[in-house]
Parts: C-alpha cells; structure tokens; sequence
C-alpha cells in the first residue's frame, strides 16, 4: 500500500512537472519554429544557403552532439534498455538544428523535436531524483507524451501515441497515468504561453457504405505503398550518404545541395519546410496538383537522409493529406474527408501507431472522421509490415513473420 501510495505521488507530481517544463519548451520551440518560417518565406534567396546550413549544423553535430545523433531511436533504445542518461544537450542542440533546418528551407517536422526536448528533460530530472528504473522508464514515457500533445495541441493523441510507439503491437499501460497528466499540463502550458495551434477544418460527415467502405480498403493501399517508398527511401539515401560520405557536414552539405536542386525544378517553395498552408489546403481545393504529395515525399527523404534535424510528423500529414485528396477526387468521396482520412493513416502506418492517429485525427478535425480513419489506419499499418520510420521500435513475432523456405521448412 505504501509503495502504490509513493508511486501515485510520483506520478501527479512528476507528471505535473514534466508537463510544465516540456510545455513551455515546446512553445519556445514553436514560437522560434515560427519566426524562422516567416523569414525564410519574406526571402526566399535564404534556400541558397541550405548546403552551407548543413555544413556547420553538421560541424556541430559532429563535434558536440555525437551522443545524441541517433535522435529519437536514442529515446526509444533508452527505454527499452535502461541505458545511461539521455544527454541534456540534447534539448538545446535539437532545438537549435531544427528551427535552422526549416530557417533555410529543409523539408522536415517538428515531433522529433518536441519527443527528444521532452525525453532528455524528463531523464535529466529522473537522474537528478535517482528513480528506480521503472519510475524513470514511466516517466520518459510521461514526457513524449507531453512533447508530442503540446507539440500539435493533442492531448490525449499524446498520450496513446507515447504508450503506442514503445513496442509495436504493445501498449505502455503502467505509464497512464503520468503521461496522461503531462500531456494535459504540457498542452495547457504551451497555451497558456499565447501559443495558437493550426486550425484545420471540422470534416463533414459521411455515411460509412460498403462502396465507401471498399474505397477506404483501395485507398488503404495506397497509403501503405507510399508509406513503404517514403521509409525505404528516407533509410536507403541515408545509408548511401554514409557510405559515400563519411562525415556528416559533408553528408549534410550534399544533401542541401539535392533540396535546393528539387526546389529549383518544382519552381515553388510550397514543399520546403512543414508545409503547413498545402496541408490546409488540401482539405478544399480540387485544384491541388495530383503529384503534390510525390514531391514532398521526395523533399522530406532527401531532407532528413542527409542528417538534416526534425521529425517526419508534419510532412507526413502533408503527403497524406495531399494523397487523400486525390484519391477523394478520384472516387467521389468529400474531399475533406479523404484528406483527414490520409493525413492520419500515412503517419499512423509509417510509425505503427494506428490508435493514437486516430485519435489525433478526432482532435484536429472532428469526431465525424470516424469511423473512416480507424479503418484506414489500421490497414494501411497491417499492410506495411515490419518496416518503420523508428528503426528502434521492437517488433511483435506476427509483424516480423516471413515466409519459410523449403529449406527452413525441411
């Protein structure tokens, strides 16, 4: 009784804390995030600098951040092996390489950022306050709960999305209660810091039919294939770059050079950064280019295979979103439903967290896009297999199956 009292205690109050302290860095993280968006679109010649940005970002990375290059499978190896402390400079170095990716025009998000700033804080305080292992563990669990929440302003996506992610096919249950009340805080405290979120549009509603229903299974697919090639080729560029560059300013100086070439060839800035304004746009104009959503899977890859800081949230909602609204034209469906449908399930299968984009999807856009994206989700994550954007997520024997060969079977 006692220990289950001095448990509940460490909860509500690192809970509470935790929640503060990501909170308020995510809103310093958004107001910055923010400011180097709108520089950077009042004057464009910026991009010209990506490959010179990535050179000393790299330069830095790779003289005072080698232990926290690995970003977030570093957070998900910790809390899968109790590993020394996540390196507080963690928080400041990510800060720092994000806003200056997206200040010079990288196509990258911005969860990676808000998770690592929330796990390095909460293991530092954990470090601090000598937890037992499993405090610690629930408590780094608390804090990607509240970067992410107070990140996007979704609470309870948060929540499930930290319980999810740990393990595919696993829910972190005995982590509930802290991450549920240090997303809640995290998200009120990013607010109360004057923060506003993007507002997207409330979807309409829509009845589900078996025609609908076999159009969300063709458009399942489709979102599990695009899925496949964004992590495919997002892990193949970065294991090319390795090898042909050693170094990661080098690696990170070719890989501005690639951007600014895409960029040039697209003739528009709209796939540089988050692409917030395409995101929206997608849910109402049926004049959005058919191969919106292929350039920013291509701007995102090249991005983030390079070594570029950031996370793959937001240009994953892009392509989604941007997907979803061309399959919608295609089969007669509304279109703001098949962009919220895809905003969701793209991210959902890419990170194996069907539950907490789904989740997210009632957050941002209303309880009408169910039951829709939970079929979506679900398949889509069902149908890309064992592959994931963490490549630290451990996997479950009935994700990891393969086929057995004569051989095998003999």
């Amino acid at each position: 009784m006692r220990e289950r009292a001095t448990a509940l205690l460490q909860w509500l109050v690192g809970g509470a804390v935790i929640g503060v302290i990501c909170g308020s860095a995510s809103a310093l993280f958004l107001l910055l995030l923010d400011g180097a968006t709108v520089l950077r679109v009042e004057n464009p010649w910026i991009v010209f600098t990506l490959p010179v940005a990535g050179l000393a970002i790299g330069w830095g990375y790779e003289r005072y951040g080698a232990t926290v290059l690995a970003g977030n499978n570093l957070v998900l190896d910790t809390l899968h092996e109790d590993r020394a402390a996540i390196p507080v400079r963690m928080a400041p170095m990510v800060l720092a390489g994000t806003v200056l990716t997206h200040l010079f025009g990288g196509s990258a998000g911005r969860e990676g950022t808000a998770v690592q700033m929330g796990a390095s804080l909460t293991d530092t305080l954990a470090h601090r306050f000598t937890l037992s292992p499993a405090m610690r563990r629930q408590l780094l669990l608390a804090g990607v709960a509240a970067g992410f929440g107070s990140v996007f302003g979704t609470p309870v996506a948060g929540v499930v999305f930290a319980l999810e992610l740990v393990a595919i096919g696993r829910f972190e249950a005995l982590a509930l209660v802290p991450a549920l009340i240090a997303s809640f805080i995290g998200d009120l405290t990013t607010r109360a810091w004057g923060i506003v979120h993007t507002p997207y549009p409330v979807v309409a509603h829509a009845e589900l039919t078996p025609r609908l229903l076999g159009a969300w299974a063709l458009f399942a697919i489709a979102v599990a294939v695009t899925t496949v090639v964004f992590i495919e080729l997002t892990h193949g560029l970065k294991k090319l770059s390795e090898r042909r560059l050693r170094r990661l300013p080098f690696r990170m100086f070719a890989g501005g050079l690639a951007v600014v070439g895409l960029w040039q060839l697209a003739g528009t800035n709209d796939y540089l950064g988050l692409g917030v304004p395409t995101i929206v746009r997608a849910f109402s104009d049926p004049d959005l280019p058919s191969y919106a959503f292929a350039l920013k899977l291509a701007f995102t890859a090249v991005t983030l295979g390079a070594g570029f800081l950031g996370g793959e949230v937001t240009p994953l909602f892009f392509i989604g979103a941007a997907l979803g609204s061309v399959f919608a034209r295609a089969f007669g469906i509304p279109i703001d439903l098949g962009a919220g449908v895809g905003l969701a399930a793209v991210f959902a299968a890419a990170s194996n967290t069907p539950l907490a984009l789904s989740v997210m999807a009632v957050e941002l856009l209303g309880v009408q896009v169910m039951p829709h994206v939970v079929i979506v989700c679900a398949l889509a994550y069902a149908l890309t297999g064992r592959r994931s954007i963490y490549s630290s997520q451990r996997t479950p024997r009935w994700k990891a199956i393969r086929r057995r060969t004569p051989a095998a079977a003999a």
